[in-house]
């Protein structure tokens, strides 16, 4: 749990190294970009490249995915001697991801790192075609492969976010909010059990403090853009009294944001500390990414460069046992929940001793006691 909490601040630390113009993280571990105007040859620093990442369409430094993950593999580089570049595709298209791709091979890439289920495609690709290669993808699940499986040298990393979902349920009630939402995206797997896992620990922390006037509202608005829809809808929520939103999906939570900001309301972000984004966000439910790829590229280095069975042409599933899901409590800005509080139950669910339901079927709803659940279509 420290752990995650240190790899937190050491992502922030590193985007404003970034925005101050900084030099590179360390003599062995290069932040150049390697883009498609560099040669296949060689990355633009001249250097090979041991470690590749080979980012979305969006920055290094987007406060998201691409900024946690680069943090993972330029920390995990700069422990172990290592060169480490990204490549930045030039469109959203699997095209673009398998020429970054290629590129980071011809700069001798042993691991290529990626984040995001949009890069199921290409990975299943890239596979086949650089068997010698082990390709970490995080956040991309067996299914987003399509009809390919994982090759001895892909591993597939997802997240038990019903646990992060759990701790910040019970943190917001526990800190004195009763009046809860739940803004879910698309009802996927993820977005789901972020959402169960969220009703879960609200209501256990209800059952706690024995009360039963904990509130809340809880929709998907059908996809992962920042709309006027989303907006009014969240507008409508904290006008009639809801306190916290809990924003799950993307740049969802942009519309979440202004109407919280319109409205005096507070937010809990989801998958990174979103406190640098939004100055609504009292905490968020967080995967710890850049601890993720220490934790498979230590297990593929050790190894050979080479994934053990562990990892290997499989889909591992991380959570608290792994430090891989939890708060940001340097950051959070709890008024009652304690530090101890949540080392308690981080431990509990670490441990085994507290199992989160991590359902996601979308008719099956959480068992409550002592919450009031208002799904609404």
């Amino acid at each position: 749990m420290k752990k995650l909490l240190a790899m937190a601040m050491a992502a922030c630390m590193a985007f404003t190294m970034v925005a101050c113009g900084g030099g590179a993280a360390s003599s062995t571990a290069s932040s150049a970009a390697a883009t498609s105007e560099a040669a296949s040859a060689e990355s633009t620093t001249g250097t090979k490249t041991d470690v590749a990442f080979v980012t979305d369409v969006g920055n290094i430094d987007d406060q998201s995915f691409n900024q946690y993950t680069w943090q993972g593999v330029q920390d995990f580089c700069e422990a172990n001697g290592l060169n480490a570049n990204y490549y930045r595709p030039t469109e959203d298209s699997d095209a673009a991801r398998i020429e970054q791709m290629d590129n980071a091979v011809a700069d001798g890439a042993k691991a290529i790192v990626v984040a995001g289920y949009l890069f199921g495609s290409s990975i299943a690709e890239a596979q086949e075609k650089y068997p010698e290669v082990q390709f970490l993808a995080l956040d991309v699940s067996a299914f987003d492969l399509g009809d390919k499986t994982a090759g001895a040298n892909t591993a597939l990393i997802t997240y038990r976010e019903e646990q992060a979902g759990y701790l910040a349920g019970y943190a917001a009630v526990i800190d004195g909010y009763k009046e809860l939402g739940f803004l879910g995206g698309m009802a996927v797997p993820a977005v789901i059990r972020y959402g169960y896992g969220f009703v879960q620990g609200a209501d256990a922390a209800a059952k706690e403090l024995g009360v039963s006037d904990v509130n809340i509202k809880y929709w998907y608005s059908g996809g992962f853009a920042a709309t006027d829809e989303v907006k009014n809808k969240m507008d409508g929520w904290y006008s009639e009294g809801t306190e916290v939103v809990f924003a799950c999906g993307g740049p969802v939570c942009q519309s979440c944001d202004a109407a919280a900001q319109a409205n005096g309301g507070k937010m809990i972000g989801v998958d990174v500390d979103q406190s640098g984004q939004f100055d609504t966000v009292i905490t968020s439910a967080m995967k710890a990414l850049a601890n993720s790829v220490n934790v498979a590229l230590t297990d593929a280095m050790n190894n050979g460069w080479k994934f053990s069975e562990t990892y290997a042409g499989k889909e591992t599933t991380l959570g608290a046992a792994e430090d891989c899901v939890g708060l940001p409590m340097e950051t959070s800005k709890f008024t009652a929940f304690t530090q101890e509080q949540y080392d308690t139950l981080f431990t509990a669910i670490a441990d085994g001793s507290l199992v989160v339901d991590n359902s996601f079927d979308a008719e099956v709803k959480p068992a409550v006691t002592n919450v009031t659940v208002d799904y609404q279509g």
